[in-house]
């Protein structure tokens, strides 16, 4: 028997912790001599590794799962790329309708009462957040209110102002005023001062002694200065921003017992292109003015024959 199959069969009795195996191992070393003892810690480290290994847990394959199949299907992936062309096809051409160097969104040229209301409709959606659905039907005009004026092919432009006025009414009316102070016969509605300034220019050829333009907007002018102004001064065309021209309907200093006609500056447009349609700082407030109580139950019955008889007058909403 050789010397190391010796010492493992001497380890495997544990012949160190009884006295019989002290024995037999005393007789067997007499016999084969001393027996070289293992490297403790070669022995311990092949343990160690052991213990490692009968604790760790072999890993299952994992099991390749079967793909879901996709929820939507072919056909509303392409109607989904149609919609998307669509809009784009859309965003163009409202882009090229923006002429930036004549100032002009020259789409409303081409729009009646109907298409105008629900071009209104359309950028009233981006402040439903801001509204409920009691003041979004507060501030809605049907297109059957709203004057046709699509037949007028010239370009809305400032210039043009005045000759789209005689188109409505003769010259001569349009440098008259109503014997009442304050009491305009047209309304011209703008989003800003500095633009409301631009378009007093622009009709200033109907001003005279018994016919002022009034500047009914907040540009340099307090809201008491515009209220004695009215007080005492015939003016025939008014021409202001929805926020100031409301004052003044709170305050009873501005009447509309003879007003013929409300004229929106619908069409301008300023260098980021955005006209008084496009910011909700200046429609909302438009349209709080124009779907007042005393106007809105007046529009759409003129039929282009005003009397001047009665506060029931029939009114013409123009978007220009």
């Amino acid at each position: 028997m050789k010397k190391q199959e010796l010492a493992v069969l001497l380890r495997a009795h544990d012949w160190h912790t009884t006295d019989c195996t002290k024995r037999t191992g005393a007789r067997l070393l007499s016999a084969f001599g001393s027996i070289p003892r293992p490297d403790t810690s070669t022995q311990q480290a092949a343990m160690a590794t052991a213990e490692v290994t009968r604790g760790k847990k072999r890993a299952r394959p994992v099991e390749p799962q079967p793909k879901e199949p996709k929820s939507e299907d072919a056909g509303s992936h392409v109607s989904g790329k149609r919609r998307k062309a669509k809009a784009a096809a859309a965003r163009k051409e409202e882009e090229a309708d923006l002429d930036l160097e004549a100032g002009l969104n020259k789409a409303l040229e081409r729009m009646d009462g109907p298409l105008l209301a629900d071009h209104i409709a359309q950028k009233m959606k981006r402040f439903d957040d801001d509204l409920t659905t009691v003041e979004l039907a507060d501030l809605y005009i049907p297109g059957n209110l709203i004057k046709d004026i699509s037949s007028w092919r010239k370009p809305r432009s400032t210039a043009n102002l005045p000759n789209f006025l005689e188109h409505l009414t003769p010259a001569k009316k349009l440098s008259q005023a109503p014997q009442e102070n304050g009491t305009p016969h047209t309304i011209i509605v703008t989003g800003a001062g500095l633009r409301a300034a631009d378009l007093v220019r622009s009709v200033r050829k109907y001003q005279n002694a018994g016919n002022i333009v009034a500047k009914l907007f907040a540009k340099h002018i307090k809201l008491e200065e515009a209220v004695a102004f009215l007080g005492k001064t015939r003016a025939g065309i008014a021409v202001g921003t929805p926020q100031r021209v409301m004052d003044l309907l709170d305050n009873k200093a501005l009447s509309v017992d003879k007003l013929e006609r409300i004229i929106v500056d619908a069409s301008h447009i300023d260098i980021k292109k955005r006209g008084v349609l496009d910011m909700k700082e200046t429609l909302i407030p438009l349209l709080k003015l124009l779907s007042r109580k005393e106007f809105k139950e007046r529009y759409g019955s003129a039929g282009g024959k005003l009397k001047h008889d009665t506060n029931n007058d029939p009114l013409d909403l123009v978007f220009y």
